[in-house]
């Protein structure tokens, strides 16, 4: 049974299509993107904000393998799916979609978002997908983090 919240998780042709509605009544799209392992405060307060800054906000985020590839033999702790449905039950993201390169580029490329946010250990000209978007006269905000928030801390508290 499908729950409301998992409506959100969409594939790359469902969320194209949600964008072009979505710009059709002129709403402004926002975009992010990590790979929220282990949901936290930071996370929520980050994507409260990153919400504030247009009408929806798009969540991307890392497949297992990828996730690996960035973080380590041992990560991710939470599968894509769990991640995925986790994200798509907070109130401030509209829409979830994974990807499997190390980076967003191509998702970007093809949603042109009206705004890219990224976490505070960004600057906004490191942003991927920053170019796409300033030049299709968009925004990019660089967004600080909660101090001491992060899955990395959760999971070396867990070690303890």
């Amino acid at each position: 049974m499908k729950t409301h919240f998992t409506l959100k998780i969409k594939n790359p042709t469902e969320l194209l299509d949600l964008v072009s509605s979505w710009k059709a009544s002129k709403q402004k799209i926002v975009f992010t993107n990590g790979c929220f392992d282990i949901l936290h405060v930071g996370h929520v307060s980050y994507l409260a904000e990153a919400k504030s800054k247009g009408d929806k906000l798009i969540v991307a985020i890392n497949e297992d393998n990828s996730v690996k590839r960035l973080k380590g033999p041992t990560r991710p702790i939470n599968s894509t799916r769990d991640r995925m449905s986790v994200l798509a039950a907070l109130e401030s993201v509209d829409a979830v979609i994974s990807f499997e390169e190390d980076t967003p580029f191509k998702l970007i490329s093809s949603l042109l978002p009206d705004i890219l946010v990224k976490g505070g250990d960004w600057k906004a000209e490191q942003i991927i997908g920053s170019d796409i978007v300033l030049a299709n006269g968009g925004a990019v905000y660089s967004l600080q983090f909660v101090d001491g928030k992060s899955t990395t801390n959760i999971i070396e508290k867990i070690k303890e």
